[in-house]
């Protein structure tokens, strides 16, 4: 159910609104996604190989994308697909609330006063601005998400419930636990967002000022779908980091970033950044479809000006 308020509707105030209608549906769609994605990145981790162009492919649990669906529900049944689901609701509801809403504020705080001709700099920049804030608020919900949907049928259960998880990390080790893998975090959210709003702004502004396509529906779906392919082929890397140094366990395999990319690629070659690649383009995606089409209608339906 979506609700107007009685006020002078700002771009944070009608973000926080879209953010209410959105994230359930989006996420119970995406997160079976998202949890095949997680065990792709996972699997046959640091693995050693002769030939490091087929280390990745070697020795692997889950073969792919649909296979790898298909053994999670027959071992897990279809709840091992929804693994994560209340924490990817906390995370889908805070951090993409503020990265969206806070993109146009700080698009216009770098100068931004025409939104048909501004610089590309300055939307990539609005953007990673928007998404490291968005990111490093949200992170602990990230964290309990990541590695609840990590846990395999065999693998202990870190976190018995959701909520508790959060009171789970703090005891362990204080306020630093709940933000373990925080820089990968910023980073892949700050490469998202320069991604994916400006990939969205840019292409719809071009296709706009060349006379190619006018304001409505087929030009958000044009634009989303660029805006999805690009953001899935620039975070894919920045992910895997991300997703392994938040599935640590308490004796770290990984002393940083840099240590877990460097390891990564000394390990399992290049490919081994693009685990995972496909789920990841199937999530964000759609994801990105829906999100930017339902965004601009509801703008146009509150009197807000498109992208």
């Amino acid at each position: 159910m979506f609700y107007t308020i009685r006020l002078p509707l700002t771009n944070i105030h009608f973000i926080f609104l879209f953010r209410l209608e959105n994230p359930v549906w989006s996420v119970l769609v995406t997160n079976p996604i998202d949890v095949i994605k997680t065990r792709l990145q996972l699997d046959n981790e640091l693995v050693t190989s002769a030939d490091r162009s087929l280390a990745v492919f070697e020795n692997r649990y889950y073969r792919g994308f649909v296979r790898g669906g298909v053994r999670i529900v027959h071992e897990e049944g279809a709840r091992g697909l929804y693994k994560g689901l209340v924490a990817s609701l906390l995370r889908e509801g805070s951090y993409s609330t503020i990265r969206l809403g806070a993109y146009e504020p700080f698009k216009q705080l770098y100068g931004a006063t025409n939104p048909a001709h501004t610089p590309l700099w300055k939307k990539i920049l609005a953007g990673a601005t928007s998404g490291a804030l968005g990111s490093a608020i949200a992170t602990p919900t990230d964290l309990v998400k990541v590695r609840q949907q990590a846990e395999g049928p065999t693998d202990a259960r870190r976190h018995h419930r959701t909520l508790y998880a959060f009171v789970d990390l703090y005891r362990a080790g204080g306020f630093r636990s709940l933000y373990v893998g925080l820089g990968p975090t910023v980073q892949r959210a700050a490469v998202l967002t320069a991604t994916q709003i400006p990939t969205y702004d840019h292409t719809k502004h071009m296709l706009l000022n060349a006379g190619m396509m006018t304001e409505g529906i087929p030009l958000h779906i044009v634009s989303s779908m660029a805006a999805g392919f690009m953001s899935a082929l620039t975070t894919s890397p920045i992910d895997i980091v991300k997703t392994r140094m938040m599935n640590q366990h308490l004796k770290s395999t990984y002393h940083n970033s840099l240590d877990c990319a460097l390891k990564t690629l000394q390990s399992e070659g290049p490919l081994g950044f693009y685990k995972g690649f496909i789920p990841t383009w199937m999530r964000i995606g759609p994801h990105t479809i829906i999100t930017f089409f339902i965004f601009e209608q509801l703008r146009r339906v509150v009197g807000i000006s498109p992208i």
